[in-house]
């Protein structure tokens, strides 16, 4: 079955728009939320129009990494097995406060987007936890890397306005520790938020690598309904010959 993925990809053709980019790195969080009837639901929202990257599309919170973010606090660490799966190949060498910070830009960009606060409350007066978390402090809400697990990781095509080297993370939704009352973020990036089966997130309007990600989920869900961490990680490139998948 992640040959048939894998073929879907095949259709994507390089473009060319004045010379190579270098990937910036970045992560995006699936945000899982187990229904009655045990249909896995995950959030999603479609990006304005006026973005140069995927306008229009349907996508999940996420974007760039900043520096900033291997500085920001957290009360616990990844589950082991995660954490070195994301130091694998990292542009910056083995580095376990980067590959943090994977993590708290999902964390933050899924704050801005969405309006949500994914990690713990505390009662303790403590430190600030960082940039661009300050929203986070207000609410007594602290980052949590223990519950995150690593689902894919896919690298933008050459030729492209923008290219990232994405870590697609998830964790389940009652990780949600508090969200803002408008029911969206304060960027404005992403409109008409929604939890949607992944059978139905399947007929929107998606970027390839997104349907390519959530057929993946599917498929590993259905063997490891509990997103263990030992579970292999697909991780897609661009090769001359089009598309290549490992795992890690």
């Amino acid at each position: 079955m992640s040959e048939h993925i894998l073929n879907r990809l095949k259709g994507v053709e390089p473009v060319s728009d004045g010379g190579p980019k270098v990937p910036s790195d970045a992560a995006t969080l699936l945000i899982l939320d187990r229904q009655t009837n045990g249909d896995i639901h995950v959030l999603m929202g479609r990006r304005h129009t006026r973005h140069t990257f995927m306008p229009g599309m349907f996508v999940f919170p996420g974007g760039r990494v900043d520096a900033e973010d291997a500085d920001v606090r957290f009360v616990e660490d990844y589950e082991p097995t995660t954490r070195q799966k994301l130091i694998k190949d990292l542009k910056t060498g083995s580095n376990e406060d980067y590959a943090r910070a994977f993590a708290m830009a999902a964390l933050r960009e899924t704050y801005e987007e969405a309006g949500l606060f994914v990690g713990v409350k505390t009662e303790q007066t403590v430190m600030p936890s960082g940039i661009g978390f300050e929203a986070f402090d207000e609410r007594s809400v602290v980052a949590n890397l223990a519950p995150m697990r690593f689902i894919a990781r896919a690298i933008t095509p050459p030729g492209r306005p923008r290219r990232y080297d994405t870590r697609f993370l998830a964790v389940w939704s009652d990780q949600i520790a508090d969200r803002l009352p408008e029911g969206t973020g304060p960027s404005g990036e992403l409109e008409e938020l929604q939890w949607l089966s992944l059978q139905d997130s399947k007929r929107l309007e998606l970027p390839p690598i997104t349907l390519a990600v959530i057929e993946e989920l599917e498929l590993r869900l259905k063997v490891d309904p509990d997103l263990q961490p030992r579970y292999p990680v697909p991780y897609y490139y661009w090769t001359p010959n089009g598309f290549v998948r490992e795992e890690l």
